[in-house]
């Protein structure tokens, strides 16, 4: 499918290489041939009234000890991650930078190479060599930054919205929750959710992402922690879960726009993330909390997914809160818009 909108997105929108893991697009982990879905799921619309809603929200991630948005312009960004400075490429900072060329020239690491979203490229360290992973810290949970040729680091700080307000859910509950974080990558969310008390299944294609994770857990002295860690596809793990009767209390969506599973299963996002979402649905317990869906790197806005999570969860109750998640830039105080994303909360 080619929907059009929203093309200040477009230069984030190429597939992967072939030979490419797409659902964990992060970590650039080899797979299988591609082969189609059998059977595609065709969800139906749900009776009843539909949630109430609330849009646009935007999301903010404000500069922090831990991580800053120090500058951007000119199709770049300069951040700060831990001990370091990094710039990478930034295709909607089309304004000038605010600070002066010497504070970039300073940087510990630069991206260079392709400069779309999944393009692979490489590292270059002007000051001094650095290994591939570094110590990072987020709400003091300790992990790996991590240099990947995908010009990624291992966290995508603008999510720390979501886990903040995840954690809250999590800790009001006040009884046993169990938190399905799909597509899971490196584990942030999933460290949150399991130290906040929730016992956590993560699931991500990429066989190297979830060796990250359980890495990740280790560092953050989460050991004791009840977190399930699979390797699989999405869908069929969901289905799976649904004829099992497994049910969860939060599930947590952070699909690609394309990605191929670890037995080559091919995602496309608009062919597949409705019945996706309607599989999430059906492994929510009697007593849910809530359903979150980001989306990158896709040409459309924030309504298209707001309507899909509203006739997902119709004759649930709840609100359907949809916008975006942006992180505020330190040096002038612009909002760098990151991603979109719609959540369903129950009432």
């Amino acid at each position: 499918m080619s929907p059009l909108r929203d093309k200040r997105r477009d230069t984030r929108t190429r597939r992967p290489p072939d030979g490419i893991d797409g659902n964990a697009r992060r970590a650039g982990q080899p797979v299988s041939q591609a082969r189609p879905r059998p059977e595609k799921r065709i969800p139906g619309r749900r009776a009843g009234a539909l949630p109430a809603e609330r849009l646009p929200v935007i999301l903010e991630v404000a500069p922090g000890p831990d991580y800053a948005l120090l500058d951007s312009g000119m199709g770049r960004k300069l951040e700060q991650y831990g001990p370091y400075r990094i710039v990478r490429p930034e295709g909607q900072a089309i304004w000038q930078p605010a600070l002066p060329e010497a504070e970039w020239d300073g940087a510990d690491a630069v991206f260079t190479g392709d400069t779309d979203e999944e393009g692979m490229g490489r590292w270059r360290f002007p000051r001094a060599a650095l290994g591939e992973t570094w110590p990072m810290r987020h709400d003091g949970i300790a992990y790996l930054g991590r240099f990947t040729s995908f010009r990624h680091v291992g966290v995508f700080p603008e999510q720390a919205s979501h886990w903040m307000h995840m954690e809250g859910l999590v800790r009001a509950a006040r009884r046993p929750v169990r938190v399905l974080n799909l597509f899971g990558y490196t584990g942030l969310a999933s460290l949150v959710a399991a130290r906040a008390g929730a016992e956590v299944t993560h699931v991500d294609a990429s066989r190297k992402a979830v060796g990250w994770a359980r890495e990740n857990q280790q560092v953050a002295r989460l050991g004791d922690r009840p977190i399930r860690w699979i390797v699989d596809d999405a869908m069929k793990f969901a289905e799976r879960e649904a004829r099992r009767g497994s049910r969860y209390d939060i599930v947590l969506l952070d699909p690609p726009a394309y990605g191929r599973g670890p037995k080559g299963e091919v995602w496309q996002l608009f062919e597949d993330l409705p019945a996706l979402v309607d599989l999430c649905r059906d492994i929510l317990t009697p007593k849910p909390l809530a359903v979150v869906l980001t989306a990158y790197s896709i040409r459309a806005s924030f309504f298209a997914i707001h309507a899909l999570l509203r006739d997902a969860f119709a004759g649930m109750g709840g609100t359907v809160e949809s916008g975006e998640l942006v992180i505020v830039e330190k040096a002038a105080g612009r909002k760098l818009s990151t991603s979109l994303f719609s959540r369903w909360v129950a009432g």
